[in-house]
């Protein structure tokens, strides 16, 4: 598969992310990874900087965790969906957390789709690989909206 646009990993544990990353290789998702550690760093890799002239370049989807440091995943997810540039980008929340609330109220504020993620690592690196086919290869967003990578 040739390199494409990005995938955003929103990711606060080191292990979970080197987790993610070997399960791109795995999977031979090739598009370059740009990880934030926390949700300022989503943001920034979003929106960009205060006085940066021009907004960085948009992902082809984030993986979104929920329980993030300084701001939260879902705060996030609803400054992604206030932007204009940014309503349509896929969200797939990638997460740990099983509270009912979380599960609604990230669909309630526009995630695309919420996943738990597998403890087993095979379990993890078959859902990362559905997660990218579907996102990066089968799903088709409409016209104006980020274009499909592969």
């Amino acid at each position: 598969m040739p390199n494409g646009r990005p995938i955003l990993l929103v990711e606060d544990n080191p292990d979970d992310e080197a987790l993610a990353l070997r399960a791109f290789s795995k999977n031979r998702i090739t598009n370059p990874v740009i990880v934030a550690r926390d949700g300022v760093e989503a943001v920034r890799c979003l929106f960009g900087s205060e006085g940066q002239s021009e907004a960085p370049a948009l992902p082809a989807m984030v993986l979104l965790d929920l329980k993030l440091p300084r701001i939260d995943g879902l705060e996030v997810l609803r400054r992604i969906r206030a932007n204009a540039r940014t309503a349509l980008l896929p969200v797939i929340v990638l997460t740990t957390s099983r509270e009912r609330q979380d599960i609604l109220e990230a669909y309630r504020i526009g995630a695309n789709s919420y996943i738990r993620k597998p403890v087993d690592f095979e379990r993890f690196i078959q859902a990362v690989g559905q997660i990218g086919e579907y996102w990066l290869s089968l799903n088709e967003m409409p016209d104006g909206a980020p274009a499909q990578i592969y």
